[in-house]
């Protein structure tokens, strides 16, 4: 097999597609950065290329462009984690799946659709952060802490008090310290509900304490 002016070309372009999307996890301090997605688009590029002359004669070569997906996945997984109730590293394994098939179009010779997705790639990257951040300035979940005394009325006031604002309220658990009552409740809706019931809570002389 010679080296071919195109195949330079695939490898180059392979390279600076997954450095781009490498960066930007790397800014991000991901576990999967810069010298990681690029060794996968290029080793992805490498195999497709090489899976085409090899299956040129009984086209079973594509057996081997098949297997890249399955085995990116093993890397995609190796960097989900569970921390106490939260699932980190869902995007950067997503990543890593994506830049495998950047890597593959680009060894296949699709470059039009390739650099149109890595762009795409990289809009969802740096553009909808923004995005997620209004979605959760209008849905913002808290759980408030709150010391009254004793009063069997004083968990629906609460409640009541909760939806007077603006705020969805999922759950809401009575209990008694020594001699006060404690109100644990989660509730979720916009940064300013919140705002407006942490104020209105901070002006209640009822309220012995509050945490949230």
């Amino acid at each position: 097999m010679s080296i071919e002016l195109s195949d330079l070309v695939k490898i180059g372009l392979a390279v600076g597609v997954g450095g781009a999307i490498g960066a930007e996890r790397e800014y991000r301090d991901k576990v999967a950065g810069f010298r990681t997605l690029v060794l996968i688009c290029v080793g992805a590029a490498l195999f497709t290329m090489l899976s085409i002359d090899i299956g040129a004669p009984d086209r079973n070569g594509a057996r081997i462009a098949a297997q890249v997906v399955s085995g990116v996945g093993f890397l995609g997984a190796g960097v989900i984690m569970r921390e106490g109730g939260t699932v980190t590293g869902l995007t950067t394994s997503a990543m890593i799946w994506l830049t495998a098939a950047l890597g593959m179009g680009i060894g296949a010779g699709y470059y039009g659709v390739s650099l149109v997705g890595a762009a795409t790639i990289l809009l969802v990257l740096w553009l909808f952060p923004f995005i997620e951040a209004r979605i959760d300035a209008l849905r913002e979940a808290r759980t408030y802490r709150l010391v009254y005394p004793l009063d069997a009325a004083r968990p629906k006031q609460v409640e009541a008090l909760l939806r007077e604002v603006g705020l969805r309220v999922f759950e809401l658990q009575p209990g008694r310290k020594g001699g006060d009552l404690t109100i644990t409740v989660r509730a979720n809706g916009p940064h300013a509900s919140h705002e407006r019931l942490v104020e209105r809570l901070l002006v209640d002389a009822d309220v012995r304490e509050l945490s949230y």
